[in-house]
């Protein structure tokens, strides 16, 4: 690929963006030219780079009334629902392919991103890394040959300030585990509460969810029978991996016209 794909950035001083405007900036293959924020901010017109301290890099923060039809290839947003659903809008309008890590969508949203799939190309994912993607296809491979033998369950691990629980790549997880065994994932789940819960239940999915101090993401899905248990985990000791995946997924999507992709379809899974 001779042209760098040129990428809008959604969220510039979040924890995800800051990180994918560094990763940009060592990414031979595309370039930042767009960090957008919400509405009114105190920092708009003022240089991201400077701002993250990685010196000037010419591009201005900006709210998206203030960007150009052509100023990206590539939006990528780790924002939160409604901010996403603002900025899909726009590139939905201008026919620009976007890439989502948002997680916490209402099913009338995921509706709304499933519509706009029919006019532009749309990565979405709850998780960008390799590892959480190969861990699916493990657990995927785990369920068919004892899924009907154990007890389910999941574990996630994350830092306080998130605000959606299950996360989702726990749901993903879930999702997985529900379409090898023909379940329901609503329907054939079990969320842990106090008190006197009775014996537990086959044919469900436990979750157990923490949130604490800055962990980052960790994930554990243990099938568990008389006699044995079996853990898969996979964790992430910093964003990095999130941030490049996220990347790759732009790269990817800039040669697709339209359609709805995760990050299965990336790899080539």
């Amino acid at each position: 690929m001779n042209k760098k794909v040129r990428i809008a950035i959604t969220g510039p001083m979040g924890r995800m963006g800051q990180i994918l405007i560094k990763e940009i900036q060592k990414n031979e293959h595309v370039s930042l030219s767009a960090a957008l924020v919400q509405d009114k901010h105190e920092l708009i017109n003022k240089d991201i780079g400077e701002i993250l301290g990685i010196g000037k890099i010419g591009v201005l923060i900006s709210n998206q009334s203030n960007i150009k039809q052509n100023d990206f290839d590539i939006l990528i947003d780790f924002t939160k629902p409604s901010s996403t659903l603002k900025y899909l809008e726009y590139c939905n309008k201008f026919n620009k392919n976007i890439v989502i890590g948002t997680t916490g969508f209402s099913k009338r949203e995921i509706n709304i991103i499933e519509s706009c799939s029919k006019n532009i190309g749309i990565v979405i994912s709850s998780n960008f890394s390799i590892g959480i993607n190969l861990l699916l296809q493990l657990v995927k491979k785990t369920t068919e040959i004892i899924g009907n033998n154990s007890d389910i369950n999941i574990i996630e691990y994350h830092h306080r300030n998130k605000i959606d629980a299950p996360s989702g790549t726990a749901l993903e997880i879930g999702k997985v585990i529900s379409k090898v065994m023909n379940w329901d994932l609503n329907t054939n789940s079990i969320y842990y509460q106090k008190g006197i819960t009775g014996i537990r239940e086959t044919n469900k999915i436990g979750f157990s969810i923490i949130r604490a101090g800055d962990i980052v993401g960790k994930h554990t899905v243990m099938f568990s029978s008389f006699g044995e248990e079996i853990k898969i985990t996979h964790t992430a000791s910093n964003r990095i991996s999130f941030a490049q995946g996220a990347i790759q997924s732009a790269l990817w999507i800039y040669r697709q016209n339209k359609g709805l992709f995760n990050m299965k379809d990336v790899l080539s899974f």
